[in-house]
């Protein structure tokens, strides 16, 4: 069963339905209810290594569903130090939770202040509208 629609209050949001929960000069990331739903069941993801660079705005990995294969895009810089190794192994994983067991990747930003150009979650409610 799919996670409930929503979009927490603690998390940063890119306008390409992407998430990024801030811990100091870490961050984990993951894709919004509305990418996961949009896309459907997820099949597989496909990472980046631990230790790659990923740039904000950019493609890091792929998330395959029964309907498409998209791009997950980047909501920042950095250094990838963890995998969600449940998500590469379940891929549902992130239909049921995307905002806790679904997460994609945790980084070490390489450049906090792309943060500001994030979307607090009234904002991202206004680009969803739009949609």
């Amino acid at each position: 069963m799919a996670a409930v629609e929503s979009y927490p209050d603690d998390l940063k949001y890119h306008e390409e339905h992407d998430w990024a929960r801030i811990e100091g000069d870490e961050a984990v990331l993951g894709i919004t209810w509305f990418a996961a739903d949009a896309l459907g069941e997820l099949v597989h993801f496909e990472p980046p290594q631990a230790g790659a660079t990923i740039t904000k705005d950019s493609s890091y990995g792929e998330v395959e569903s029964v309907k498409a294969v998209s791009d997950v895009i980047a909501p920042l810089s950095g250094e990838v130090l963890e995998v969600n190794q449940k998500v590469v192994d379940a891929p549902e994983t992130v239909n049921l939770d995307p905002y806790g067991d679904g997460w994609l990747i945790r980084i070490r930003m390489s450049n906090a202040s792309e943060t500001d150009a994030l979307l607090d979650v009234s904002a991202y409610k206004t680009v969803l509208a739009d949609q």
